[in-house]
């Protein structure tokens, strides 16, 4: 008996920013951000979305699209670092609205029995609930759950990070029919703490409070979405955490070169072209190059052997991230998904062949862990149309872009959209202040 996903789903928001628009009015080269990152458009959220529209979103996509019957999801667990809520867990909202949505024909709390979490760790948090996932199922085996990473990866307006911004969500089916990718037990990994991007409470002083009253505290302390983070150290980190947690991995199998095997590598990817950037030193050191400095790792880059091996192994899982952006929890999730649907299109037949993940989260942390293609893959993927719903969506020029940044956009921009949307945030009643209610539109 298999284990790992059944079928899957994804949610992008109908908004994007063009990169080159970005580019222009932050005076940067754009084939800098195109030709050196591969960005292409950001994902936005509308005024009406937040991660938890994002993930109900692709939970309901996930249950109707594959005749899922919800009384059959024993756990719905959500890896995000966008959480709503520092006590109330972002996936009892999304459950809520699924539930809402699915009760005219399948009656009230749908899912009354089901376990629901949310589990953080940076971009690392959604693999850390699929591989407990994986465990609960190995154990039940007649249980099904539903792992869903959702996300907004928004950086302040002007800072570093501004470009690599995107947005979506990504819901997995796990069960003991892996009929789109089954999961080996083995999973390599590797931690250490450091502060290379974190989302910190922040101490501001009472004074700079215009409402401040006689009973507010001296000193409060904010929570922002927008992140405090080294970018060069972040990407060494992320390297080191990847080669450490790859050889943990080789150590646990006994198999010496790994990557050899997989069909595909998949990596988180905070931008497009990170994965094969990255992945390099790996390469060489399997190939027996060895690097003194940074630039002999570039040059490895730029040899025709390994530009041959990224064409093959890694560049499909790329195409979505360069039209979505960062989708932290999400992005690894939807580089498979790039690369299964590049593999449907061309008609390339890929069952039982092997897929190797690269999985970090900043703090930081990464797993190594490798699957094999299921047997109805394609009909799995068939569902997607992946690249056709990216074309679709609606263009916003600069000036709209910031307002929403900013929170300065109240109504939907895309007033025709479909499905969850925030209808209100309770501003006055003291033992419900700042609960979120939500609207589903047919």
């Amino acid at each position: 008996m298999g284990f790992g996903v059944e079928a899957a789903s994804y949610y992008v928001p109908s908004l994007y920013l063009d990169i080159k628009d970005l580019a222009k009015h932050r005076a940067i080269e754009p084939e800098k951000l195109q030709k050196g990152l591969g960005l292409l458009k950001m994902a936005l959220p509308d005024a009406h979305e937040d991660t938890a529209t994002f993930a109900a979103e692709a939970i309901l996509k996930l249950l109707q699209d594959y005749s899922v019957p919800p009384e059959d999801i024993s756990r719905i667990y959500l890896g995000t670092e966008s959480a709503l809520d520092a006590a109330k867990p972002t996936a009892t909202y999304a459950m809520q609205m699924v539930e809402k949505a699915l009760e005219e024909k399948h009656g009230k709390r749908i899912f009354k029995n089901c376990d629901v979490v949310d589990i953080t760790f940076a971009c690392i948090g959604a693999v850390d609930a699929l591989q407990n996932c994986l465990d609960y199922i190995r154990s039940n085996p007649t249980k099904k759950a539903i792992v869903v990473a959702s996300d907004y990866a928004k950086y302040a307006l002007t800072s570093s990070g501004e470009y690599t911004q995107g947005a979506g969500a990504v819901a997995l089916l796990v069960s003991a029919e892996p009929k789109l990718l089954e999961i080996n037990e083995t999973f390599g990994i590797a931690t250490e703490g450091v502060f290379d991007f974190f989302k910190p409470r922040r101490p501001t002083k009472k004074e700079e409070w215009k409402n401040a009253g006689e009973n507010t505290p001296d000193t409060l302390e904010l929570f922002t979405d927008e992140p405090v983070f080294d970018g060069q150290y972040s990407n060494q980190c992320y390297q080191d955490r990847i080669r450490e947690a790859y050889e943990n991995y080789k150590e646990q199998t006994g198999i010496s070169k790994p990557y050899k095997s997989w069909k595909y590598l998949i990596f988180h990817l905070p931008y497009a072209f990170h994965g094969k950037r990255v992945f390099s030193e790996i390469y060489g050191i399997e190939n027996n190059f060895y690097f003194s400095t940074p630039e002999e790792q570039k040059q490895l880059t730029r040899t025709e052997e390994y530009q041959n091996f990224i064409q093959e192994k890694i560049e499909p899982s790329q195409r979505a991230s360069s039209q979505i952006g960062n989708m932290y929890t999400a992005s690894i999730f939807m580089a498979l998904l790039s690369a299964l649907q590049v593999s449907y299109n061309e008609d390339k037949n890929i069952e039982g062949t092997g897929i190797g993940f690269f999985a970090y989260g900043s703090g930081s942390k990464a797993k190594v862990f490798a699957g094999k293609v299921g047997k109805g893959w394609k009909e799995i993927v068939s569902k997607w149309n992946l690249f056709e719903k990216l074309n679709e969506r609606i263009s916003v020029d600069f000036e709209t872009y910031e307002r929403l940044h900013k929170k300065q956009i109240k109504n939907s921009i895309n007033s025709n959209y479909k499905g969850f949307g925030l209808k209100n945030i309770d501003r006055e009643n003291s033992t419900s202040l700042g609960a979120r209610y939500y609207e589903y539109k047919i």
